[in-house]
């Protein structure tokens, strides 16, 4: 199995590159480093210095929105960290969250995404795509442009994701009836355009919540990530969707303290990764045979006053239990 840790720019670029570098020596086979302008320093930055300072490890934003930096920005950015890390890069589009109101705009809609990704995809192949006149085109392409990923949260984007990206970032947890429902979801996307998935890439964003002081993993589906706003549907209310799929009633707007006992575990174990590393190593190794997931990108589980923390305590876990146990393929 494939296994991505998100980082986020929590202190200095050299100081997060070289956490990119210690992510590597865990065995960790990406790392998506958060594309938030607002907090002062530059995510393409690190994932330059990164490049450097690794030699296998995947390198890629997570994740980049088309309302925060022009196409074609994004295209020299992605093509640029493709030459310092060549077959290592990739770009990851979103909608936009946090970025996006950052710079006073709305997320992306579902007809602004495909437009950037298409044009996207074009300039990386070497084609002019029109925004003005004249028309734009890159130039000193690599021979293999790098793959262009779309975080899909919402059933929409999921199809979207199918009918124009390269791959797609999953958002649906790891239970087996909502991860084939998304899969059902790339196909019609992909149908509609006429195109197959042969060679289409899947990465399923895990949110993973390691407990090293015996709380219950369980409280998290009762936390509030913002006031006002429930951890449950950070960063999109579409989590919702997906619990359904997986056949677990949730209100349209949950009331964290309103979740019960019972509710609050299937949800955890639907979700995501909570508990002790053996735990969560467990539970991945049980998608892989239940679901087929084979790549993830693990997303540590946080609130709004916490989204700058480095995930020191899941890489040293990683390095330690589930690497080790997901490559036994066996729990112990």
């Amino acid at each position: 199995m494939r296994v991505d840790i998100r980082v986020p720019v929590g202190r200095t670029i050299a100081e997060v590159a070289d956490l990119v570098a210690r992510c590597e020596d865990a065995g960790f086979d990406g790392v998506g480093v958060h594309d938030h302008p607002h907090r002062g320093r530059d995510a393409y930055l690190v994932l330059a210095l990164a490049a450097e300072r690794t030699r296998r490890i995947h390198l890629y934003p997570a994740t980049s929105s088309p309302v925060v930096r022009h196409p074609v920005l994004l295209a020299s950015l992605v093509h640029s960290l493709d030459e310092l890390a060549p077959g290592r890069a990739c770009l990851t589009l979103a909608p936009g969250f946090l970025s996006a109101r950052s710079v006073g705009r709305p997320r992306a809609t579902v007809d602004t995404m495909r437009e950037a990704v298409l044009a996207i995809r074009r300039l990386l192949a070497g084609d002019s795509v029109v925004f003005g006149d004249p028309p734009s085109q890159l130039v000193n392409l690599r021979p293999t442009p790098p793959p262009v990923y779309v975080l899909a949260a919402g059933p929409r984007m999921v199809e979207l994701a199918g009918e124009v990206a390269d791959g797609a970032l999953l958002m649906v947890g790891l239970h087996p009836d909502a991860v084939a429902a998304a899969r059902r979801g790339l196909e019609a996307g992909a149908r509609r355009a006429g195109r197959s998935l042969d060679g289409f890439r899947t990465v399923f964003i895990v949110t993973i919540g390691i407990e090293t002081d015996g709380a219950p993993a369980r409280r998290w589906p009762r936390e509030w990530f913002a006031p006002g706003h429930p951890w449950l549907t950070y960063p999109s209310a579409s989590n919702l969707h997906w619990l359904r799929e997986a056949g677990i009633p949730v209100p349209d707007t949950p009331e964290p303290r309103n979740i019960p006992d019972d509710v609050a575990a299937r949800i955890e174990d639907a979700f995501g990764l909570f508990g002790s590393p053996e735990r969560c190593a467990d539970r991945l190794i049980r998608a892989r045979e239940e679901a087929g997931v084979e790549h993830v990108f693990l997303f540590p589980a946080h609130t709004l006053a916490g989204a700058s923390d480095m995930p020191e305590g899941e890489i040293e876990a990683f390095r330690r239990i589930i690497r080790p146990r997901l490559d036994r393929g066996r729990s112990s």
